[in-house]
């Protein structure tokens, strides 16, 4: 007998949700960095442990939408929730004020079918534990949850538990991926998501938020194990275009360096990276620009 299991993680921006489906998968499929709404569209991340398959779902962080990107991105991730599992709504416990987007999700979460986990990430930033208890105290009589974990993805603590109350929520069924896959990403999509990371690790402020990347051709070289690989960094205003290159191509290079090294570790072969910034006018306000880039939620 076989069994499958799917989940949407779920939560505010930057509460580490890319983070915890990393983790959990052991591969890097979700861009991470400190900025919030990082994650754009829903990611698929599998796990296959014995019979039973995993089928994780991130989503965009909850947030105030600001154009028509984060309203597209907002409803990514209300719509992820429908007709799963189980949901892991996880909370920054460093940060115990919940949201009116947060509220409002959890309430419809609880009329809902699917088991809610919550996931209280980052308890190795608390100082004092008892603002933990005091914590689930209070989430616990506000909210019907399945269950309750505290974790910290950074220091692989209490990640083991969040998978075995997943694991208990399986049921009788096929696997719908082969159980050796750990995403349903096409290639060039994780590609594309491992040097817009670098973007938004190495620049600052609102550049990396109106930044999007595009493969334009990913192929093998037939004569030698090397993968060619041009990308297109757009860009909102000539001035960010500017940023995005530094003095004398310097930014450029840094941040294609660092995205080439990760591209290496993943796709296990030597990358040519060659990377293109052109400039998109407030495409983050255009549905076909949107679209384009594959930041739909259709």
């Amino acid at each position: 007998m076989t069994k499958a299991v799917f989940i949407s993680i779920v939560g505010r921006t930057n509460a580490g949700k890319s983070s915890l489906l990393n983790t959990i998968i052991g591969e890097k499929i979700a861009s991470v960095s400190n900025k919030p709404q990082t994650t754009r569209t829903r990611i698929t991340g599998i796990k296959t442990v014995g019979d039973t398959q995993m089928v994780f779902m991130d989503t965009p962080g909850l947030h105030k939408p600001k154009n028509k990107l984060s309203a597209h991105m907002l409803s990514a991730a209300k719509s992820s929730v429908t007709d799963m599992d189980a949901i892991l709504f996880m909370i920054d416990c460093t940060n115990r004020f919940v949201s009116d987007e947060e509220d409002e999700l959890l309430k419809n979460l609880m009329k809902s079918k699917s088991k809610v986990i919550l996931v209280l990430n980052k308890i190795d930033l608390l100082s004092d534990k008892s603002e933990l208890v005091h914590l689930i105290t209070e989430l616990s009589e506000r909210y019907s949850f399945y269950s309750i974990v505290p974790i910290s993805v950074i220091q692989r603590d209490g990640v083991s538990i969040v998978e075995e109350e997943v694991i208990k929520l399986a049921k009788e069924s096929p696997h719908f991926f082969p159980d050796d896959k750990f995403t349903d990403q096409p290639e060039k999509v994780l590609a594309a998501e491992m040097i817009r990371e670098k973007l938004l690790r190495t620049l600052d402020k609102e550049v990396p938020h109106g930044i999007a990347v595009g493969i334009e051709r990913m192929d093998e070289r037939d004569d030698k194990d090397i993968l060619d690989i041009d990308a297109v960094i757009y860009c909102e205003r000539m001035s960010h275009k500017g940023i995005v290159i530094g003095k004398g191509g310097a930014m450029l290079k840094r941040i294609a360096t660092a995205a080439r090294n990760d591209l290496e570790n993943f796709f296990r072969i030597q990358v040519n990276l060659q990377c293109w910034v052109k400039v998109k006018e407030d495409w983050r306000n255009k549905e076909g620009l949107i679209k384009n880039f594959g930041l739909s939620d259709d």
